[in-house]
C-alpha cells in the first residue's frame, strides 16, 4: 500500500509537552514508542493513556523491540477503560531484521526478529500490516536498516519516519524527509519514547477522525504535518537511566514495604 501523494511537511520543533487543545479539530499521532515490554524500557502500560492524551496524543502505536504483547495488551486495557472513545492504540513492533531495524503496524501477531528485511516486510504484509521505516538516515544509530537493504526494499515500505526525537543530529531526520518526498511516501513522527516524559514530544498533527484501519493512517498522514522537539541523544540517555534507576528503586521499596 504505497501511498501516492503527500501534503506539504513540516518538522519544525514546537512544545515538549503540547495540550491535545492547541489546534481545534484536529489529533496527534505518534508512530513509534516503547512500553514495558522493550527490554530497554519500564513505562508501565497502564500509564500510557492518561500521560498521551495529556500530551495530546490520540493516536499512539506502540513499536516494542521485536516483541507485540505491549501493544496488544494496551488496546485490552483502553478498551475496558472511560478513555476507549478518546484514544486510540496501534498494536506495532520494531523488528530486528538481519539488516536493521523495520516497524509493523496494525499486528496480530508478533514477527520473527533476525529475518532477512524482504522476508519481514512479507510477513508484515501477510498480516494486512503497514512497513514504516525508523531512523532510517542516522549513521550512528547502529540498528538503522542499511543503506542496501533499503535500496532493496524501498518500494515495499508505506511510511518513512522523518522525524525521530532521538536521532543523533537533526539533519538525519531532513535527510529522512527528502527521501520520502522523493519517492512520494507517506511520513510519520516518533518520538522513541523510552520514558514516560517523552511522550508527547514528536507527532503527527492532523484533522480529526477515527483511525481503524491501514487505509484510515495513511489518509491522515496524508492530511497532516509533522512537528518535534529534538533531544540530544546523550541527554535522552541520561535521563533514561536516571528514571529507571528511581523505577527500579520505587518498585523495590513498595515490595518490601511492611
Amino acid at each position: 500500500m504505497t501511498p501516492t501523494s503527500n501534503t506539504p511537511t513540516s518538522n519544525t520543533p514546537t512544545s515538549n509537552t503540547p495540550t491535545s487543545d492547541k489546534v481545534p479539530n484536529t489529533m496527534r499521532i505518534d508512530l513509534h514508542c516503547h512500553s514495558v515490554a522493550s527490554h530497554d524500557c519500564l513505562i508501565p502500560l497502564e500509564d500510557f493513556p492518561e500521560r498521551c492524551l495529556e500530551a495530546g496524543i490520540k493516536v499512539q502505536a506502540i513499536t516494542d523491540h521485536d516483541q507485540l504483547w505491549g501493544g496488544l495488551e494496551l488496546q485490552n486495557i483502553v478498551a475496558q477503560s472511560p478513555y476507549a472513545d478518546t484514544f486510540t492504540v496501534i498494536a506495532g513492533e520494531e523488528v530486528m531484521t538481519q539488516e536493521g531495524e523495520i516497524i509493523g503496524l496494525f499486528l496480530q501477531e508478533r514477527i520473527t526478529p533476525k529475518q532477512t528485511p524482504e522476508a519481514t516486510i512479507a510477513a508484515i504484509r501477510e498480516q494486512g500490516g503497514l512497513v514504516l521505516l525508523p531512523h532510517g538516515f542516522d549513521p550512528k544509530k547502529r540498528h538503522r536498516l542499511k543503506p542496501a537493504a533499503l535500496q532493496r526494499v524501498y518500494q515495499d515500505i508505506d511510511i518513512i519516519e522523518i522525524f525521530n526525537a532521538r536521532v543523533s543530529n537533526p539533519k538525519y531526520n531532513e535527510a529522512a524527509r527528502t527521501f520520502a518526498q522523493e519517492h512520494h511516501l507517506a511520513m510519520s513522527a516518533g518520538t522513541d519514547a523510552h520514558t514516560l516524559k517523552d511522550i508527547g514530544a514528536a507527532y503527527v498533527e492532523t484533522p480529526t477522525r477515527a483511525i481503524n484501519t491501514p487505509e484510515d493512517l495513511i489518509a491522515a498522514l496524508q492530511a497532516g504535518h509533522v512537528e518535534g522537539q529534538w533531544t540530544h541523544p546523550v541527554e535522552a540517555f541520561a535521563y533514561k537511566m536516571w528514571d529507571q534507576a528511581r523505577t527500579l528503586v520505587g518498585n523495590f521499596t513498595s515490595a518490601n514495604s511492611p
